[in-house]
């Protein structure tokens, strides 16, 4: 029969310091049969007497003396580190590892990054921002960030907020071209696409058509991978755009984009939050959940409301008619 030597050779050791095979189980949370047998086992398993038993006392054979001496240091460093585990697991402190979308997430996650290291200065995040999937086993993931659909590995995943996906101009743009008053008026507007990074596909824009969410690809006049570029351009009044919110929202408070179109924008993808079991998560990463739900959930600082977008799209300034 196939013995478990590390655990019985730890029964070995706690039987010879309690004096007790007994009150060796009980430390170990096992009976006392079980105990007795598992030494047994050893002996015939190591063709050697380690113990002499009688009802009242154990004495240690000379080969059970030298495979006490032998391994006692190797279970007293296995016992430091078990306990320096249990001990990690209730510290806010050690490394966090965090992977996110690279495409519009830096000024999201920055602030509770911020947040999150001034309250645990000893936590040391590592963050990975990619717009590739990442391999939540090999990458050692603590947690992660997606932007789309719920995370499938067979992880914990919790929607934080709703990518809300806008045609937007600046008001510099709209006062030389004017506003499209349709989605068919955008082929005579200058209008940019996103390149995505990893395929170098010109992805086409998402787009509300009563009700159903439609793929519709525009000509582009200015065409990058980098979403913050092609913020810039349409901030700039080089051509209207397709933005998220994520990027826009602080631009549409403060007037510097004008929303259009506004029956067609989506909000059919969200940000999401992605982690493995709570349960078994050190302290560090079970603060950083909830710290990022804390600021994230609903997240009022990047989701429009109906009322602030009318309000937005009716505040533009006089616009040059087309035609």
């Amino acid at each position: 029969m196939p013995i478990n030597e590390l655990r019985t050779i730890a029964t070995f050791g706690k039987a010879v310091e309690l004096g007790s095979i007994r009150r060796a189980a009980l430390a170990q949370g096992v009976t006392p049969q079980a105990a007795s047998q598992a030494l047994a086992q050893l002996e015939e398993h190591l063709g050697v007497r380690l113990l002499h038993r009688t009802t009242r006392s154990l004495a240690l054979t000379e080969e059970g003396q030298r495979l006490l001496e032998t391994t006692r240091p190797a279970l007293a460093a296995l016992e430091r580190a078990l306990a320096q585990a249990r001990e990690s697991k209730d510290e806010i402190a050690g490394p966090l590892r965090i992977v996110g979308p690279r495409s519009s997430f830096a000024p999201v996650l920055m602030p509770v990054l911020d947040a999150f290291c001034s309250r645990y200065p000893d936590v040391q995040p590592d963050i990975q921002l990619d717009d590739g999937k990442s391999n939540w086993v090999l990458d050692r993931v603590d947690v992660g960030f997606r932007i789309g659909t719920s995370p499938d590995e067979g992880v914990i995943a919790r929607r934080l907020f709703p990518v809300q996906l806008m045609i937007c101009a600046a008001p510099s743009y709209l006062r030389r071209h004017g506003a499209p008053k349709s989605l068919d008026e955008l082929a005579a507007h200058r209008c940019s696409a996103f390149r995505h990074p990893a395929t170098g596909q010109v992805l086409a824009w998402y787009l509300n058509i009563d009700g159903e969410i439609v793929h519709r690809h525009v000509a582009p006049a200015f065409a990058t991978n980098d979403t913050e570029l092609e913020l810039q351009a349409v901030l700039a009044g080089q051509v209207i755009g397709q933005v998220a919110n994520l990027s826009a929202a602080a631009h549409i408070r403060s007037g510097a984009l004008v929303p259009l179109l506004l029956q067609h924008m989506t909000s059919h993808i969200g940000v999401h939050l992605y982690y493995g079991s709570r349960a078994a998560q050190p302290r560090r990463v079970r603060a950083f959940i909830d710290l990022t739900i804390e600021r994230l959930l609903d997240a009022p600082d990047y989701v429009l409301g109906a009322k602030e977008l009318a309000a937005a799209a009716g505040a533009a300034p006089r616009m040059k008619r087309r035609g």
